[in-house]
């Protein structure tokens, strides 16, 4: 399950992406996110650190984004922030860990159907770039906008 953590990186990721080149400051980047400020700011730093995002500090400062939104996988962006794909550790690809109570992983029933569905969400979430993720936004927005709204009696 995605985190609130994850939601709100993003949401954060895809305003950055908007933006361009523009640096947007914290405050401004949580309201349009809808995010706590202090909550986003740790979320900033965390990928930042990850090599996601520029920060600066100043008049001029604000965050940006590291690279261009089209390098940026929003698998990548998940495991910065909630880590592996796979809903349970043996089934992750890059922080295995046997289960405790299996006495057999290799023949495990449960882990091949964990790593089948790892699998399957990694094929969309590594193909899919910020880029494609922000413009989807914007687009499911638009759409939104334009669709008539139910009048109740």
């Amino acid at each position: 399950m995605l985190s609130m953590k994850a939601k709100y990186a993003l949401r954060a990721m895809s305003e950055l992406a908007r933006a361009g080149e523009a640096r947007v400051q914290a405050h401004e980047l949580a309201q349009r996110c809808r995010a706590p400020g202090k909550f986003l700011e740790t979320i900033l730093v965390d990928l930042r650190i990850a090599g996601f995002v520029d920060s600066r500090r100043g008049q001029h400062g604000g965050h940006a984004l590291a690279r261009s939104p089209e390098q940026i996988m929003i698998g990548d962006l998940i495991r910065v922030i909630d880590g592996p794909l796979a809903p349970v550790r043996c089934a992750s690809v890059t922080a295995y860990e046997p289960c405790r109570d299996c006495p057999d992983p290799d023949a495990c029933a449960l882990r091949a159907l964990m790593r089948e569905s790892r699998d399957a969400l990694s094929r969309v979430l590594d193909r899919r770039s910020l880029h494609d993720f922000a413009n989807a936004e914007v687009e499911a927005s638009a759409a939104a906008a334009m669709s008539p709204v139910a009048v109740h009696p």
